[in-house]
Protein backbone atom coordinates (compact mmCIF):
# COMPACT_ATOMS: atom_id res chain seq x y z
CA UNK A 1 0.00 0.00 0.00
CA UNK A 2 2.75 2.59 0.65
CA UNK A 3 4.18 1.87 -2.57
CA UNK A 4 1.65 2.19 -4.73
CA UNK A 5 0.73 5.81 -2.21
CA UNK A 6 4.10 6.63 -3.30
CA UNK A 7 3.73 5.82 -7.02
CA UNK A 8 0.78 7.86 -7.77
CA UNK A 9 2.21 10.73 -5.98
CA UNK A 10 5.00 10.75 -8.34
CA UNK A 11 2.81 9.30 -11.51
CA UNK A 12 0.02 11.90 -11.14
CA UNK A 13 1.63 15.12 -9.23
CA UNK A 14 5.15 15.00 -9.16
CA UNK A 15 5.39 13.74 -12.79
CA UNK A 16 2.41 15.74 -14.46
CA UNK A 17 3.09 19.15 -14.99
CA UNK A 18 -0.95 19.61 -14.81
CA UNK A 19 -3.37 17.76 -12.69
CA UNK A 20 -5.14 21.15 -12.10
CA UNK A 21 -7.06 21.76 -8.95
CA UNK A 22 -6.80 18.69 -6.50
CA UNK A 23 -8.52 17.14 -2.87
CA UNK A 24 -7.23 14.77 -0.95
CA UNK A 25 -8.35 13.50 2.79
CA UNK A 26 -7.39 11.05 5.05
CA UNK A 27 -5.23 10.96 8.34
CA UNK A 28 -2.02 10.94 8.94
CA UNK A 29 0.10 8.85 11.82
CA UNK A 30 -0.61 10.57 14.70
CA UNK A 31 -4.93 9.86 13.34
CA UNK A 32 -5.20 13.38 12.77
CA UNK A 33 -7.79 13.90 9.98
CA UNK A 34 -6.31 15.63 6.95
CA UNK A 35 -7.43 17.77 4.20
CA UNK A 36 -5.40 19.12 1.32
CA UNK A 37 -6.53 21.20 -1.12
CA UNK A 38 -4.38 23.21 -4.09
CA UNK A 39 -5.61 24.94 -7.34
CA UNK A 40 -3.25 25.30 -10.47
CA UNK A 41 -3.65 27.88 -13.16
CA UNK A 42 -2.39 28.31 -16.67
CA UNK A 43 -4.16 31.67 -17.24
CA UNK A 44 -3.53 34.89 -16.02
CA UNK A 45 -7.04 35.03 -14.56
CA UNK A 46 -6.30 31.37 -12.87
CA UNK A 47 -2.97 32.60 -11.41
CA UNK A 48 -4.28 36.09 -10.18
CA UNK A 49 -5.27 34.41 -7.16
CA UNK A 50 -4.15 33.38 -3.02
CA UNK A 51 -5.72 31.62 -0.24
CA UNK A 52 -7.00 33.25 2.63
CA UNK A 53 -7.81 31.28 5.73
CA UNK A 54 -10.60 32.67 7.97
CA UNK A 55 -11.61 30.11 10.49
CA UNK A 56 -12.79 27.28 9.91
CA UNK A 57 -13.76 28.55 6.38
CA UNK A 58 -10.99 28.94 2.87
CA UNK A 59 -11.65 30.85 0.19
CA UNK A 60 -9.76 32.46 -2.85
CA UNK A 61 -9.38 36.21 -3.57
CA UNK A 62 -7.61 38.14 -6.16
CA UNK A 63 -3.78 38.35 -5.34
CA UNK A 64 -4.39 41.82 -8.03
CA UNK A 65 -8.28 42.80 -7.40
CA UNK A 66 -7.13 45.24 -10.46
CA UNK A 67 -6.29 42.18 -12.81
CA UNK A 68 -9.07 40.14 -11.91
CA UNK A 69 -11.34 39.92 -15.28
CA UNK A 70 -13.81 37.30 -14.21
CA UNK A 71 -14.42 36.24 -10.70
CA UNK A 72 -17.60 33.44 -11.56
CA UNK A 73 -15.20 30.17 -11.68
CA UNK A 74 -11.80 31.44 -9.83
CA UNK A 75 -13.12 32.82 -6.50
CA UNK A 76 -15.29 30.82 -3.97
CA UNK A 77 -14.73 29.28 -0.69
CA UNK A 78 -13.09 26.27 -0.81
CA UNK A 79 -13.69 24.80 2.42
CA UNK A 80 -16.29 25.05 5.37
CA UNK A 81 -17.37 23.31 8.18
CA UNK A 82 -21.03 22.17 9.43
CA UNK A 83 -21.06 21.21 13.08
CA UNK A 84 -18.98 17.77 12.97
CA UNK A 85 -18.84 17.81 8.53
CA UNK A 86 -15.64 19.20 7.34
CA UNK A 87 -16.35 20.03 3.38
CA UNK A 88 -13.82 21.01 0.64
CA UNK A 89 -14.38 21.83 -3.01
CA UNK A 90 -13.26 23.26 -5.92
CA UNK A 91 -15.79 25.76 -6.76
CA UNK A 92 -19.10 27.30 -5.24
CA UNK A 93 -20.93 23.55 -4.80
CA UNK A 94 -18.75 24.32 -0.98
CA UNK A 95 -21.44 27.11 -0.21
CA UNK A 96 -24.44 24.69 -1.80
CA UNK A 97 -23.32 21.52 0.38
CA UNK A 98 -23.06 23.47 3.70
CA UNK A 99 -26.57 25.17 2.94
CA UNK A 100 -27.68 21.31 2.39
CA UNK A 101 -26.28 20.43 5.80
CA UNK A 102 -27.73 22.99 7.85
CA UNK A 103 -31.28 22.05 6.10
CA UNK A 104 -30.63 18.20 7.13
CA UNK A 105 -29.72 16.97 3.32
CA UNK A 106 -26.91 14.65 3.01
CA UNK A 107 -23.56 15.14 0.96
CA UNK A 108 -24.80 13.63 -1.97
CA UNK A 109 -28.24 15.47 -2.54
CA UNK A 110 -26.53 19.15 -2.53
CA UNK A 111 -24.31 17.41 -5.49
CA UNK A 112 -26.90 16.13 -7.39
CA UNK A 113 -28.42 19.78 -9.58
CA UNK A 114 -24.50 20.49 -9.76
CA UNK A 115 -22.95 20.07 -12.86
CA UNK A 116 -19.48 20.66 -14.71
CA UNK A 117 -17.94 24.02 -15.16
CA UNK A 118 -19.18 26.24 -17.95
CA UNK A 119 -15.61 26.66 -18.93
CA UNK A 120 -15.68 24.98 -23.19
CA UNK A 121 -13.77 23.36 -24.31
CA UNK A 122 -12.22 21.82 -21.21
CA UNK A 123 -15.67 21.56 -19.06
CA UNK A 124 -13.48 21.36 -15.97
CA UNK A 125 -15.09 18.74 -13.54
CA UNK A 126 -16.90 19.86 -10.33
CA UNK A 127 -15.02 18.17 -7.53
CA UNK A 128 -15.70 17.75 -3.58
CA UNK A 129 -15.55 16.04 -0.28
CA UNK A 130 -16.51 16.02 3.13
CA UNK A 131 -15.43 13.94 6.14
CA UNK A 132 -17.94 13.62 8.77
CA UNK A 133 -17.57 12.57 12.14
CA UNK A 134 -20.70 11.17 14.13
CA UNK A 135 -20.46 8.81 17.15
CA UNK A 136 -20.51 5.68 15.63
CA UNK A 137 -16.98 6.35 13.03
CA UNK A 138 -15.97 9.28 10.54
CA UNK A 139 -16.86 8.74 6.79
CA UNK A 140 -15.25 9.61 3.87
CA UNK A 141 -16.68 11.03 0.97
CA UNK A 142 -15.69 11.98 -2.84
CA UNK A 143 -17.46 13.34 -5.65
CA UNK A 144 -16.33 14.14 -9.39
CA UNK A 145 -19.46 15.85 -11.42
CA UNK A 146 -17.64 15.82 -15.55
CA UNK A 147 -19.05 16.44 -18.42
CA UNK A 148 -20.71 13.56 -20.28
CA UNK A 149 -18.43 11.39 -22.84
CA UNK A 150 -21.80 11.28 -24.64
CA UNK A 151 -22.84 15.01 -24.92
CA UNK A 152 -21.28 17.89 -23.17
CA UNK A 153 -24.99 19.28 -22.14
CA UNK A 154 -25.30 16.75 -19.26
CA UNK A 155 -22.94 15.68 -16.26
CA UNK A 156 -21.73 12.36 -15.09
CA UNK A 157 -21.90 12.53 -11.03
CA UNK A 158 -19.75 10.09 -9.75
CA UNK A 159 -19.72 9.27 -5.59
CA UNK A 160 -17.17 7.55 -3.50
CA UNK A 161 -17.67 6.51 0.34
CA UNK A 162 -14.84 5.47 2.90
CA UNK A 163 -15.31 4.07 6.49
CA UNK A 164 -11.89 2.62 7.13
CA UNK A 165 -9.06 4.90 5.83
CA UNK A 166 -5.62 3.61 7.57
CA UNK A 167 -3.32 5.86 9.72
CA UNK A 168 -0.74 8.04 7.07
CA UNK A 169 -3.10 7.49 3.96
CA UNK A 170 -5.52 9.79 1.85
CA UNK A 171 -7.45 9.70 -1.40
CA UNK A 172 -6.80 12.06 -3.93
CA UNK A 173 -8.98 13.37 -7.34
CA UNK A 174 -8.09 16.03 -9.59
CA UNK A 175 -9.90 18.04 -12.29
CA UNK A 176 -7.31 17.25 -14.87
CA UNK A 177 -6.01 13.71 -16.17
CA UNK A 178 -3.17 15.68 -17.45
CA UNK A 179 -1.75 18.65 -19.63
CA UNK A 180 -3.37 19.16 -22.77
CA UNK A 181 -5.81 21.45 -24.84
CA UNK A 182 -8.62 20.81 -24.04
CA UNK A 183 -7.36 19.36 -20.99
CA UNK A 184 -8.38 15.69 -20.45
CA UNK A 185 -10.69 15.08 -17.12
CA UNK A 186 -9.65 13.28 -14.12
CA UNK A 187 -10.54 9.18 -15.12
CA UNK A 188 -11.26 6.55 -12.64
CA UNK A 189 -11.39 6.23 -8.61
CA UNK A 190 -9.92 8.13 -6.22
CA UNK A 191 -5.74 7.90 -5.70
CA UNK A 192 -4.46 6.60 -2.56
CA UNK A 193 -1.92 8.89 -1.55
CA UNK A 194 0.51 9.49 1.20
CA UNK A 195 -0.33 11.52 4.18
CA UNK A 196 2.97 11.04 6.52
CA UNK A 197 3.86 13.96 8.65
CA UNK A 198 2.74 16.57 10.53
CA UNK A 199 -0.16 19.27 8.63
CA UNK A 200 3.18 21.07 7.80
CA UNK A 201 5.41 17.95 6.50
CA UNK A 202 2.31 17.40 4.20
CA UNK A 203 2.20 20.70 3.18
CA UNK A 204 5.73 20.82 1.84
CA UNK A 205 5.17 17.15 0.36
CA UNK A 206 2.44 18.26 -1.93
CA UNK A 207 3.94 21.76 -2.88
CA UNK A 208 7.17 20.16 -3.47
CA UNK A 209 5.43 17.90 -6.01
CA UNK A 210 3.30 20.27 -7.72
CA UNK A 211 5.15 21.76 -10.82
CA UNK A 212 6.66 24.82 -10.01
CA UNK A 213 5.64 26.66 -12.81
CA UNK A 214 2.01 25.90 -12.73
CA UNK A 215 1.65 25.61 -8.59
CA UNK A 216 -0.56 28.80 -7.57
CA UNK A 217 -1.72 27.99 -3.89
CA UNK A 218 -2.32 24.99 -1.32
CA UNK A 219 -3.78 24.49 1.76
CA UNK A 220 -3.81 21.95 4.65
CA UNK A 221 -6.67 21.38 7.35
CA UNK A 222 -5.96 19.59 10.07
CA UNK A 223 -8.93 18.07 12.27
CA UNK A 224 -8.41 16.45 15.82
CA UNK A 225 -9.06 12.90 15.97
CA UNK A 226 -12.30 13.36 17.76
CA UNK A 227 -13.24 16.30 15.09
CA UNK A 228 -13.08 18.89 18.09
CA UNK A 229 -10.87 21.38 16.47
CA UNK A 230 -9.17 22.17 13.41
CA UNK A 231 -6.36 24.90 11.54
CA UNK A 232 -5.79 25.41 8.35
CA UNK A 233 -2.35 26.29 6.99
CA UNK A 234 -1.55 28.00 3.86
CA UNK A 235 1.19 28.26 0.95
CA UNK A 236 0.42 31.23 -1.62
CA UNK A 237 2.90 31.70 -4.69
CA UNK A 238 2.03 35.27 -4.78
CA UNK A 239 1.55 38.11 -2.06
CA UNK A 240 -1.62 40.25 -2.34
CA UNK A 241 -1.14 43.21 -3.93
Amino acid sequence: MTEVAGQNLQRHLAGNPYPGRGIVIGRNEREEWIQVYWIMGRSPNSRNRIFVADGDVLRTEAADGSQLADPSLVIYNAMRQSGIRFIVSNGTQTDTIFDGFQSGDFFVDGLLAERHEPDAPNFTPRISGCLAMPDDGARMWLSVISASRFDSGHSEHRFFRYTDVPPGYGFCVTTYQADGDPLPPFQGPPLLMPLAGSSDEIGDTYWRALDEGNRISLAVKRIDPDGSSSDIAVTNRYARN
